[in-house]
């Protein structure tokens, strides 16, 4: 079954009540997990670095990333506030970790599993401090060559299995030619294919590379989906994408850096109810008759 990931990310624009309402949204579109982002802005950013320009036409103003970070964060109080609404709602809890502090708190929490962001696929300390939580890891592989995910499941493979060994780029390399390590990388990563850009053209995303992705690590892959509309996410489960992520928000028009590349909560209903109609058509590889043919 697709695990569908309901992206909130930062679209409650910093209030736990818009947080707690997108939980809502979530559970009642029919969604197998929530996620949010948690992050310390000002380790995050530098206080010179700009906006996107993406962010900048979404938030309508310029300004500095960490400006707009603070305004973002969420405290750990809202996390426990939020772990118990989606309890409440029968919807799983997750959170993406920016920095080595969000991590490590995040590890106190009730996740299914630990989400790696595209950003971060080559933020070697951070991906070594995940795998050595050895939980499940879902990885993003947006602006990423196969040399970088290669490089990054090394380190992870060394995570995963030689707690002893001192980090570097050999042992990284050892581990993931290894039985041991490659085996672990099967029983805990999941990899997300994605294009980081929001909203992203249709002519950039590329599904085939989930194929070559599948093909060049030897298990399944998912999609992060950060086009407009549905389609993409129910074409990629057509494709064999074992998870979907997909941006949501309460209303498109909203002020915030991700809203305009997101999904209203009508929406969301759709394209799960969608995914979950494509899973059953695609059915056995058997061709025969249907029961209700004979």
């Amino acid at each position: 079954m697709v695990e569908i990931i309901a992206e909130a990310g930062v679209n409650h624009n910093g209030s736990l009540e818009l947080a707690l309402r997108l939980v809502d949204v979530a559970a009642d579109a029919g969604a197998d997990v929530v996620k949010f982002q948690t992050f310390k802005a000002e380790q995050l950013a530098t206080a010179k670095a700009a906006k996107a320009e993406y962010q900048v036409a979404n938030t309508h103003e310029a300004g500095s990333q960490l400006e707009m970070l603070r305004r973002l964060e969420l405290a750990p109080a809202d996390h426990e506030a939020l772990l118990a609404r989606c309890r409440e709602r029968g919807i799983r809890f997750m959170s993406t970790a920016f920095d080595a502090e969000s991590l490590a708190f995040l590890s106190t929490l009730d996740m299914p599993a630990i989400k790696i962001p595209s950003g971060d696929i080559t933020c070697g300390p951070l991906l070594l401090q995940a795998a050595r939580l050895h939980w499940p890891l879902i990885v993003s592989t947006g602006m990423s060559t196969l040399s970088d995910i290669e490089q990054a499941l090394g380190v992870i493979a060394f995570g995963l299995t030689r707690d002893q060994e001192p980090p570097g780029r050999a042992n990284f390399d050892a581990a993931y030619a290894s039985d041991e390590g490659r085996a672990a990388l099967v029983r805990h990563v999941t990899l997300l294919h994605c294009v980081t850009q929001y909203p992203a053209p249709h002519a950039a995303v590329n599904l085939r590379a989930m194929d070559t992705m599948a093909a060049a690590f030897g298990w399944p892959v998912g999609y992060s989906d950060h086009t407009a509309g549905i389609e993409v996410s129910i074409a990629a489960v057509a494709r064999g994408a074992r998870v979907i992520e997909k941006h949501f928000t309460l209303d498109r028009t909203m002020p915030g850096p991700d809203h305009a590349a997101s999904l209203e909560p009508n929406e969301l209903a759709r394209m799960v109810t969608s995914i979950r109609n494509v899973e059953q058509a695609l059915g056995s590889p058997i061709k025969a008759p249907a029961a209700s043919e004979s």
